[in-house]
């Protein structure tokens, strides 16, 4: 079984991606191994932003074996996040 994983879908220039940050390290630091959170530029890696539909940055999206189960668009708190995490664990 693989672990979950959050996708990061961002851009150099959102601001609110900037913003995001902190809170992306928070989940990894408390849940460490169990999920690998993944920053993806848009910018760079549009065809897989197209895949995943994304519309706006930031967006989030928990990934769970190669299923897109959760989302979230605009700037998300790490608690939100890692009580999500926790349901697909």
């Amino acid at each position: 079984m693989s672990k979950p994983e959050l996708l990061d879908f961002s851009a150099t220039w959102c601001g609110p991606c900037k913003m995001q940050k902190p809170h992306l390290e928070k989940v990894q630091a408390e849940l460490g191994e169990k999920v690998e959170v993944k920053e993806i530029d848009v910018d760079q890696n549009q065809s897989l932003a197209s895949q995943y539909g994304i519309q706006a940055v930031p967006t989030l999206i928990i990934v769970k074996d190669g299923e897109a189960v959760k989302r979230f668009t605009g700037l998300t708190t790490s608690n939100i996040l890692i009580e999500e995490l926790n349901k697909v664990l």
